[in-house]
């Protein structure tokens, strides 16, 4: 499904084999976490690299420490200088962003760009970006060059330029608690039900005059904020269109389904597409390939050329789930060790699986609904020989 034959890996050095060689894997490539089946066929301290999902699924976090597995979640990894060619999610939203649009155009039926012939002209549809992350920029830039026109909307005051820088108008309520609607990561902060409610009314008026929304509103590790509701959606024209990128986790359209192209008893359509980026699978896996390598090649001392991971370096302390047969990462191992300890004692003296959910004041209050692949299809892409791996990543560069 990622369009790279078997007979390309093989040509650059690797053996095609079966899943079942995992078991003498001592790196482990994943598009997602490996089951609890996989799991009983991994080797103790693997380090197994992919997108974790962690929020929302303790348990399956727990069976990665109790297989004795080094985890390491791509999706923690910090927005810094040094990470970008590693960040999945600037890598996938990206994907997600520009797909969405061709998504929004294909159930519109209609051009986007205007056009003036003889037999009349076609006006340019109005497209609406609500959320300007990674996602929303290129949703933007993609519906402009498509010849739409667009207006965009973001609860960060800092993408206010981005979104003109891009040929588009941006539309938010600048209040004092807008001024300060940003994380030092640079996410979106959870804004309180006062401004939801102003911005709502804003965009309400707004969005019964466009043709296409899209929606990208994703807070990590929180179910996704509503930001479109019914009545706004009976507001719009018949055949306008919306596309909710949020819908894995809630969606920020009422009506919106995981899995779904929902038409409304207006004629609107909502689009929940999950796994968008695997939509353009080729592309999806190409990026993350490359997310996943750059992430693996700091692991790997330069003289041995053996797997050396240094648990003092910050991308490592950022992402590392699990290690030595515990939960490690901050956001779970402590509420993870106090639920442990209000649990009775297992059977076997000393142990203490810790089965309850681990979370912090980040972690969503419900089990949110599992995270869509980032792309291809989910197969363990095993890595014996870093030396090997390097060179089938430089050839796939090329």
């Amino acid at each position: 499904l990622s369009r790279i034959p078997d007979a390309d890996f093989a040509a650059v050095g690797a053996v095609i084999g079966k899943a079942s060689d995992a078991a003498r894997a001592d790196v482990v490539l994943k598009v997602r976490r490996p089951s609890e089946a996989e799991l009983k066929g991994y080797k103790a301290g693997a380090a197994v690299l992919a997108t974790m999902d962690p929020y929302g699924n303790d348990a399956a976090v727990q069976a990665m420490a109790k297989a004795g597995v080094t985890a390491f979640a791509m999706e923690f990894m910090p927005r810094i200088t040094r990470a970008q060619v590693m960040d999945v999610l600037s890598s996938q939203a990206n994907l997600a962003g520009y797909q969405a649009v061709i998504d929004g155009a294909a159930e519109y039926d209609r051009a986007l760009p205007m056009m003036m012939t003889a037999a009349g002209t076609v006006p340019a549809a109005k497209v609406f970006i609500m959320g300007v992350g990674v996602a929303g920029l290129q949703a933007i830039a993609t519906a402009r060059r498509m010849g739409a026109i667009v207006t965009a909307t973001d609860v960060r005051p800092a993408v206010k330029e981005q979104v003109a820088s891009l040929g588009a108008k941006f539309l938010a309520v600048e209040d004092e608690e807008f001024k300060a609607a940003e994380t030092a990561g640079g996410y979106a902060k959870e804004m309180s039900k006062e401004y939801q409610a102003k911005q709502a009314a804003l965009t309400a008026e707004h969005i019964a005059k466009q043709d296409i929304v899209i929606t990208t509103a994703l807070i990590p590790g929180r179910p996704a904020p509503k930001l479109v509701s019914a009545a706004m959606v009976a507001s719009m024209k018949p055949g306008s269109v919306l596309v909710d990128l949020a819908v894995e986790r809630g969606g920020n359209v009422e009506g919106a389904q995981a899995g779904k192209v929902v038409t409304t008893a207006n004629g609107v359509k909502i689009v929940g597409h999950l796994n968008v980026p695997g939509r353009v699978a080729a592309s999806a896996s190409l990026l993350y390939a490359k997310n996943l390598f750059a992430f693996l090649e700091t692991m790997v001392d330069k003289t041995s050329k053996q797997i050396a991971i240094n648990r003092d370096d910050e991308l490592v302390k950022a992402t590392m789930l699990t290690d030595g047969g515990k939960v490690v990462h901050p956001n779970f191992a402590n509420a993870a060790a106090a639920a442990a300890a209000d649990k009775p004692k297992p059977i076997v003296a000393g142990q203490n699986r810790g089965d309850d959910p681990a979370s912090d004041s980040a972690a969503p209050a419900k089990t949110a609904p599992k995270k869509a692949a980032p792309a291809k299809a989910d197969q363990a892409a095993v890595a014996k020989k870093p030396t090997a791996a390097r060179k089938s990543s430089k050839q796939g560069d090329a």
